[in-house]
């Protein structure tokens, strides 16, 4: 069992930057894969970015490409989203995510464990 708990969720004005973590704890593993994803009132949880624990690997929407990145500390068992521009269409709950499996996904349905969200609010 893996265990993710989300943390640096708030309150931005359009154009700000927001850094989220995710600590994994319990059963993790080195050859498996992190990803974010985001959940807005009324939406479908939607693919964000995603990266292999190895870091070889990265994908990202086309939505947030070269405004987030994403990255992995694996001494500590994090994964992180770097946001900057942030707009108000990127409101929404972040979830992160992880899978046993290899390679990377934009489905959430390839994920195996979930955390319990962090709400990023964009203010116009």
């Amino acid at each position: 069992q893996v265990q993710l708990v989300e943390s640096g969720g708030g309150l931005v004005q359009t154009g700000g930057s927001l850094r989220l973590s995710c600590a994994a704890s319990g059963r993790t593993f080195s050859g498996g894969v992190l990803g974010w994803f985001r959940q807005a009132p009324g939406k479908e949880r939607e693919f964000v970015a995603s990266i292999t624990w190895s870091g070889g690997v990265a994908i990202y929407a086309d939505s947030v490409k070269g405004r987030f990145a994403i990255s992995r500390d694996n001494a500590k068992n994090t994964v992180y989203l770097q946001m900057n521009s942030l707009e108000p269409e990127d409101m929404a709950v972040y979830y992160c995510a992880a899978r046993s499996g290899v390679g990377v996904r934009r489905n959430p349905s390839g994920y195996d464990y979930w955390g319990q969200g962090t709400q990023v609010t964009v203010s116009s």
